[in-house]
């Protein structure tokens, strides 16, 4: 039994996972374990498996996106509004704990919004660090912004509409704000380019990739693991099972969360980020992003400074956290990745030429339902990824 596959083994027993698969490479020097089953009572955990990766999808999203920069499609700082007329006279709150419906506290937008702050989460859409603020209400209500839930997401024009009516956070570039911007980015490019954005995804990035499981919705559900939340005592209680939500391809597709995938896509996904934007395979070198487009996604645009509710020792790059002042174990100056709700984690590590995949499948909702993963990355970090294809 590998380091890896005994570290995997602990954690799931220790944390009451029902399973997880945890993939750790330095080159091509790969390390896969899994540990547990599927779904309680099912099948076991296999390499294959399939994961709902909720924000895990943000990585992906940017990397289409700088596809269509690189092509000249987009541009990073030109306004959006010629493609999302829903947002070309925001309102941003004046107050942003006062109360949204006041009048008096809005104000409108002192510019318009770019394709760049869409990607470095500066627009003024989405959660900020306190939670008990009057706007995230109306981002959980009105967008469903939170964990996914495909099945209760209308069509990509209503959310629209229904986001032109929630005021910003902040002025546009003067603020960060999570999550919400990964899901306006991808109406964006679904517009841009008159495809649905799973096509978009497919085209840009997933096909040229080798991602072939990677989608927003799978029939595949033989594979797919069972997506659970705990109870007031811990238990797994199921929120999707395979033949459930993501078995059918949605109404809305999630850019801030929506895709299912497996370790091995993701991996490929890692490895193709750095060897600065060129996917490898079987002696085949595929240009996916330029280098300089690699750089934008895994560069610190903004720093969350000490403590940050999501970015703590993190600046936000593009898609993604990248680490800065590393506070934790687990964390490397210049890593690049993300994290999932539905646990999941994801990163690439250039200091050592390292991808680690860690995907389990109970929402993250209490701190000691990241521990497992925690164990895992750091493992990645101190550079013990030993193991054989």
């Amino acid at each position: 039994m590998t380091a890896l596959e005994e570290l995997l083994a602990r954690v799931c027993s220790t944390h009451r996972l029902p399973g997880a698969v945890a993939l750790v490479a330095r080159g091509e020097d790969v390390e896969v374990a899994t540990a547990g089953v599927r779904t309680l009572g099912g099948p076991p955990m296999t390499r294959d498996t399939l994961f709902r990766l909720a924000s895990l999808t943000k990585p992906v999203l940017a990397a289409a996106t700088m596809v269509l920069v690189d092509r000249g499609h987009l541009h990073l700082d030109d306004p959006v509004d010629p493609l999302l007329p829903e947002l070309t006279t925001p309102m941003v709150l004046r107050d942003a704990g006062g109360p949204v419906e006041d009048p008096a506290n809005l104000e409108p937008a002192e510019r318009a919004i770019t394709l760049r702050d869409l990607l470095t989460f500066r627009s003024g859409h989405g959660f900020p660090e306190r939670f008990d603020l009057p706007i995230v209400a109306r981002l959980v209500d009105q967008l469903g912004q939170g964990p996914p839930r495909p099945a209760t997401m209308p069509d990509p024009d209503e959310w629209m509409r229904r986001l032109a009516d929630v005021p910003l956070l902040h002025q546009p570039g003067q603020g960060w704000t999570y999550n919400t911007g990964a899901d306006i980015l991808g109406v964006l490019l679904a517009r841009a380019c008159d495809a649905t954005l799973g096509d978009v995804l497919a085209e840009t990035v997933l096909d040229p990739c080798g991602m072939t499981d990677t989608g927003f919705a799978t029939s595949a559900t033989d594979r797919l693991a069972t997506y659970y939340e705990r109870d007031e005592d811990g238990t797994p209680r199921v929120v999707d099972p395979p033949e459930g939500q993501w078995a059918v391809p949605p109404r809305f597709p999630s850019g801030a969360g929506g895709l299912v995938s497996t370790a091995d896509d993701w991996w490929s996904f890692g490895r193709m980020v750095l060897a600065d934007g060129e996917h490898r395979r079987a002696g085949r070198s595929t240009r996916v992003l330029s280098p300089e487009s690699v750089r934008l996604m895994t560069t610190s645009h903004v720093d969350g400074g000490p403590r940050h509710l999501f970015l703590d020792g993190q600046g936000w790059g593009f898609g993604g956290g990248v680490d800065i002042r590393p506070t934790r174990p687990f964390q490397v100056a210049g890593r690049y990745g993300w994290i999932g709700g539905t646990g999941t984690a994801g990163y690439v590590i250039p200091a050592t030429d390292t991808v680690v995949v860690w995907l389990s499948q109970v929402e993250l909702g209490a701190p000691d339902d990241a521990a497992a993963m925690t164990e895992v990355l750091t493992h990645a970090a101190r550079g013990n990824a030993a193991g054989r294809h």
